[in-house]
């Protein structure tokens, strides 16, 4: 089967948001932020680190996203504060499965970033990037207990779908419901 090519993205990048307490930069991700990915990952507490999709402390692990931006099955926007990553989006497609029309968003802020609106900010970049795709519809997958991520996904518009009772085990082997949540492109209103 031949190799996809990387998603080309038409938005400008890198661009600055000034309009809060601090500058935030958003930008490509690229070969050379696998180090960056990795401190980002390694600064999270366990727990948070234990909800990931995937154990991005692993070298491994970003290698493998690498190759996935470069198959055009990832793209990932990444927000930096004075020159330091710290949050990424990421807008996961593959064009090959049944779902194809449709895009997985995946979103990380720093825990000492939370609350400044880099997410939600990342969040809107990721649609953007989904219009541009041709996307139908995204969603995201969040354990049960994340109220504040629950919220955030719920004020731009996406729609609770399934709540899937122990669908996860968290750190200390205790099982956790699984949300997803979807939202229609049809519906996104450029933000």
């Amino acid at each position: 089967m031949p190799q996809s090519s990387p998603i080309i993205v038409k938005r400008d990048f890198p661009w600055t948001d000034s309009s809060r307490k601090k500058s935030v930069t958003f930008r490509l991700m690229t070969d050379e932020d696998k180090a960056a990915i990795l401190d980002l990952a390694r600064r999270q507490p366990e727990r948070d680190r234990a909800i990931l999709r995937s154990d991005v402390t692993n070298p491994a692990v970003v290698d493998e996203w690498v190759s996935e931006i470069h198959r055009g099955r990832t793209v990932t926007v990444l927000a930096e504060v004075d020159h330091r990553v710290v949050g990424w989006g990421s807008l996961h497609h593959d064009e090959t499965l049944w779902t194809s029309h449709m895009g997985e968003f995946r979103v990380l802020v720093d825990q000492d970033q939370r609350g400044e609106g880099i997410a939600k900010r990342l969040v809107v970049e990721l649609f953007h990037i989904a219009r541009e795709m041709k996307l139908d519809r995204v969603f995201c997958q969040i354990p049960g207990d994340q109220a504040r991520v629950r919220n955030l996904f719920e004020e731009l518009g996406f729609q609770s779908e399934a709540m899937l009772s122990q669908w996860l085990m968290d750190a200390n082997g205790e099982y956790q419901d699984l949300l997803i949540m979807t939202h229609s492109m049809d519906d996104f209103g450029g933000r």
